[in-house]
């Protein structure tokens, strides 16, 4: 069969929170896109992947987008349309419908994802935005410096299109078109004397990549809720990483920022007060008892029987799959690994459910119960893998450990950029590794997102937006998270709009002072901040 063929001024290759951002940059700036997306729902880390937003702990009232603004006002504006809400929830201004203490909003994907859509939904009928749902990238046309086209192809029938834009836009979760179009990348941890990074090793180890975890959600609920024994139970119920301090099917694991061996709680449904929740990373990092740490539905913020538990999202320490990377892999061998991870959380539920200590002395949680319907899956599991590195452009500026990093600096702020096109915050936060690598968290200061971290240094059509940036294995870690994903797709977009309207490259505004003012000028009127805040008196 012919593939067909379509066309745009811009294509978005994934609809996670980037891919979002930068189609809707580029739509608000009058061109026309086609965005396409692998998996049923928009929004990635969000909504497929199910992970509640990392967020920093001015998100309230700075250090994020105007847009992303919307989105986070949307979610909680959904919920006091839609759901029943108690009068106190329903006032409260920082509504946080989980009451979870790893964000100030704790939300169920679904709502995510109805959200996502409503904001791109008057483009698709206006008939400047094509999106094409489930499909995969399959290859590249490029000529040169530039690439021409992409191949899609539809994840069930097989049926392809070819995509040809002016501007292509990388917002896969892996930075799938890099070896596609042949533009430069790096994988996994970069030498020391290629980086200069305290906390690199000394030789280069491409393989070595931050954990995979497939998330799930569960509550709690009466009569037995056991699964069959996952077939393997037994190799998980056993596996013990060497700096865990025990199984890794338990309550006891390494504490991210110490490295000692800490053991957490789990109570289910403890009828704490949603209202009293305080999600601060800098107070508290909330995850001591593991029920609430990353909850998504209090059920004390709706009214009585509306929920009969509240909803725990499992992303804990314990489905970290350690044991290789899906990048840069077979395809055979990439299943493999996602199946056996998809298997170790299959083995944590059952395990909680049968074995896991109470405080009351005896075992096991029978009543725990998966929550595909609210992930939006048959097999109870989140709908993607929640990824948390990527393939990296090789850009042209390279964000590194001593621009961020407190403990080398010293300063309240990062390294500031000349062509600084956004900003954020989050700690340089390394899950265990494909390596063996224990936890890398480490004090960072709020950063700029420098436009040259979003320009491969080669090609000249091709923006990354979202984890595919000029980062390393190291800054990774801190420019990662939810609302600098969204910052990083939403410039990306915006700056392929500004190129083809003023017939500028993204080069040429990065290098020239005067384009790159003007540039600047633009994000600021679309709501984006470039700087940390400076109060003081005028």
């Amino acid at each position: 069969m012919t593939p067909k063929e379509l066309s745009a001024d811009i294509l978005v290759v994934g609809g996670g929170l980037g891919g979002v951002a930068a189609a809707l940059g580029a739509l608000r700036n009058g061109r026309s896109v086609i965005m396409s997306e692998e998996y049923d729902w928009l929004g990635g880390q969000l909504t497929s992947q199910a992970v509640p937003p990392d967020e920093h702990s001015w998100v309230e009232q700075f250090g994020i987008t105007r847009s992303y603004r919307q989105l986070r006002n949307g979610i909680r504006q959904y919920y006091r349309d839609h759901y029943p809400l108690t009068a106190e929830s329903r006032a409260w201004g920082d509504l946080n419908p989980g009451a979870g203490f790893v964000s100030r909003l704790c939300a169920e994907p679904r709502v995510g994802v109805a959200v996502v859509n409503a904001m791109l939904m008057p483009y698709i009928g206006g008939g400047r935005l094509t999106l094409l749902q489930p499909y995969r990238p399959l290859g590249a046309d490029v000529e040169g410096d530039t690439v021409r086209s992409i191949t899609l192809r539809h994840r069930d029938t097989g049926a392809e299109i070819i995509a040809t834009a002016a501007y292509i836009i990388d917002a896969t979760e892996l930075g799938d078109l890099l070896p596609m179009t042949g533009t430069e990348y790096v994988t996994g941890f970069e030498s020391r004397a290629e980086t200069g990074e305290p906390s690199a090793p000394d030789v280069a180890q491409p393989d070595n990549v931050q954990a995979v975890s497939i998330c799930f959600a569960i509550d709690h609920v009466d009569g037995d809720q056991t699964i069959d024994k996952p077939d393997n139970y037994d190799f998980w119920r056993q596996y013990q990483p060497s700096f865990w301090g025990g199984p890794l099917l338990g309550f006891k694991a390494p504490h991210p920022r110490t490295l000692e061996v800490t053991e957490r709680s789990f109570t289910p449904n403890p009828d704490d007060d949603p209202l009293l929740v305080d999600a601060d990373q800098r107070r508290n990092p909330g995850d001591g008892n593991l029920w609430t740490f990353r909850r998504i539905a209090a059920r004390r913020n709706f009214v009585p029987g509306a929920y009969g538990s509240d909803i725990c999202l499992v992303n804990w320490p314990m489905i970290d799959y350690m044991e290789g990377s899906i990048i840069d892999v077979s395809e055979a061998d990439k299943a493999r690994h996602i199946t056996a991870a998809a298997e170790l959380s299959y083995s944590v539920f059952y395990w909680l459910q049968t074995e896991a200590p109470r405080v009351d002395g005896g075992t096991g949680f029978p009543g725990l119960r998966l929550r595909g319907d609210v992930t939006g899956t048959d097999h109870g599991l989140a709908m993607a893998p929640y990824i948390r590195e990527s393939r990296r452009i090789r850009a042209v500026t390279t964000i590194v450990e001593q621009d961020v990093s407190m403990t080398i600096h010293c300063n309240p702020l990062s390294r500031q950029y000349r062509d600084s096109t956004g900003i954020g915050m989050y700690r340089i936060d390394l899950h265990p590794s494909t390596g063996g690598d224990n936890y890398v968290d480490v004090e960072s200061a709020p950063f700029e997102i420098p436009l040259g971290a979003l320009l491969p240094q080669r090609v000249r059509n091709l923006l990354p937006a979202g984890k595919n940036i000029g980062t390393t294995h190291i800054t990774n870690g801190c420019y990662r998270l939810h609302p600098v994903e969204w910052n990083i797709g939403e410039v990306a977009g915006l700056l392929a709009a500004h190129c083809l309207n003023n017939g500028l490259t993204p080069h040429q505004v990065q290098e020239n002072q005067a384009q790159l003012t003007d540039f600047q000028t633009r994000l600021h009127g679309e709501g984006i901040e470039i700087r940390w805040p400076d109060i003081r008196g005028y």
